[in-house]
């Protein structure tokens, strides 16, 4: 084979190698698509501490409400109801002021409510309760859901990584520390 014929082959090689990467159209926008494409293909990022903090907080608010709407339909018990409807206003409130404080940090945020495994199986045992046994089930999970929302607002409220996030935690620690100390009297 002549030299010119290498070069020929050569260069039909690299040109068939080609076409099966990225393209470049000439257009950066769209070079910029293409390659995004390309880079988007790896496992979806796990939250920031932000984020995850958010999360946190949305779906504990998410669960207390829906627990507290289920005493208000199940249970039997003035002192229970009375502390539902309070617990309902107040995580009601709470989830309001998460989400303004999500928007302005920086980047907005947008906290998830979607309750966990746990929650959804700890609300479905109290959805299948009745009479004194949901009272006290009722009981038992606002005492250990106020526990852990207190240690995890604190925990933020010192550690925190975004600012208005960290003061919203902050202003919520009183708050909720009162919801344990009404949770630890509540009697059905």
């Amino acid at each position: 084979m002549k030299p010119s014929t290498f070069a020929l082959l050569g260069a039909a090689t690299l040109g068939l190698a080609a076409c099966g990467g990225p393209k470049d159209t000439g257009n950066a926008a769209a070079d910029a698509a293409n390659d995004s494409v390309a880079l988007n293909t790896a496992a979806p990022a796990i939250p920031g501490p932000a984020q995850a903090f958010a999360n946190t907080a949305a779906a504990s608010d998410a669960f207390e409400i829906a627990a507290s709407q289920l005493a208000l339909e199940k249970s039997g018990s003035a002192n229970v109801k009375k502390f539902a409807t309070h617990m309902i206003a107040a995580h009601t409130e709470s989830a309001g002021k998460l989400k303004a404080a999500a928007a302005t940090a920086s980047p907005a945020l947008t906290p998830d409510a979607t309750l966990t495994a746990g929650q959804q199986a700890k609300l479905d045992t109290l959805r299948a309760a009745s009479g004194g046994a949901f009272d006290t089930g009722y009981i038992a999970e606002q005492r250990a859901a106020h526990d852990a929302a207190l240690a995890a607002l604190r925990d933020y409220a010192a550690n925190g990584d975004a600012a208005p996030l960290k003061a919203l935690a902050a202003e919520l620690v009183p708050v909720v520390a009162a919801h344990v100390n009404m949770a630890k009297s509540l009697k059905p």
